[in-house]
């Protein structure tokens, strides 16, 4: 996995760099070749992977599917603990510490979330967070092949996390692999309702997803705080309309294919399926 991962980020590197075009988003430069790679990802994603996932959530018991959540991040939290640690937000590491000691004994290896029970909160933290909150800028938004949205800081973190994950050590290569497509597999389908409310949707997909996840990562990095700059806020284009330029912001209602106004999905799903997505050897 981790050469396969090394080869996608090479032909990412090399396609970028002959990619640059002009948008209307500062934040945006490589917009065609990111267009391209989210068309891809939608394709493996139509093809492949939501179907798996909506099998997955059809003939697996609920319980059954709460507990493989549970167990991988279980596992997740192991990681958040060492970002949080280095970011220097001791408090919230040692947290996450009594949450792995408490799933992985009286959770029964994590498969229960004991530690959610008992009141100790879950967060998640990654390397691009960290390097975030010590001051590394966002960069460009980019979409890479399998992994979807990011930027080019988070492109930078994202090997660190690979090797930060604790189950990408986990043996024989077979068992690893398997638990890593469930790991997906259970990731999307908990996304579902949030994707399928997206595509009924009229709007520019891209732009919501790219609006989505930028407007999280900051989220996360300033822990729910205004930033003192924030990135070039993404408007959703609503197609049935002659008047490119009345948009509707991200955290507006969006206008469904009945001309209804609907929820949008919670950028939370999208940001999180796409950082758990990962290739398999």
């Amino acid at each position: 996995m981790k050469t396969t991962t090394k080869a996608i980020f090479l032909v990412s590197a090399l396609l970028l760099g002959g990619c640059a075009t002009s948008s209307n988003n500062a934040n945006d430069p490589f917009e065609g070749f990111n267009r391209t790679m989210f068309e891809f990802n939608d394709t493996v994603d139509r093809v492949a992977l939501k179907p798996a996932a909506t099998a997955y959530q059809e003939v697996l018991p609920s319980f059954a599917q709460t507990a493989v959540g549970n167990f991988f991040g279980n596992l997740g939290d192991i990681w958040t603990m060492v970002n949080n640690f280095l970011q220097g937000n001791v408090e919230n590491g040692l947290s996450d510490g009594m949450r792995v000691a408490f799933n992985s004994t009286i959770g029964f290896g994590g498969l229960l979330d004991i530690a959610s029970e008992a009141g100790i909160t879950k967060h998640k933290e990654d390397f691009g967070q960290t390097l975030g909150v010590w001051g590394v800028e966002s960069g460009p938004y980019v979409v890479l092949p399998f992994f979807g949205p990011s930027t080019m800081r988070d492109t930078v973190a994202l090997p660190v996390d690979i090797y930060g994950d604790v189950w990408t050590y986990s043996t024989p290569v077979d068992r690893r692999n398997v638990g890593i497509l469930v790991r997906t597999v259970d990731l999307r389908a908990s996304a579902l309702s949030a994707t399928n409310l997206l595509e009924d949707a009229a709007l520019d997909r891209y732009t919501f997803v790219r609006g989505a996840y930028l407007q999280r990562r900051e989220s996360l990095i300033h822990k729910g705080e205004e930033p003192a700059t924030k990135p070039q806020s993404d408007k959703i284009v609503d197609p049935q309309s002659d008047a490119d330029h009345i948009l509707l912001p991200i955290t507006d209602a969006v206008v469904g294919v009945d001309g209804a106004a609907v929820e949008p999905p919670l950028p939370e799903a999208v940001e999180n399926l796409a950082n758990e997505s990962v290739v398999l050897m």
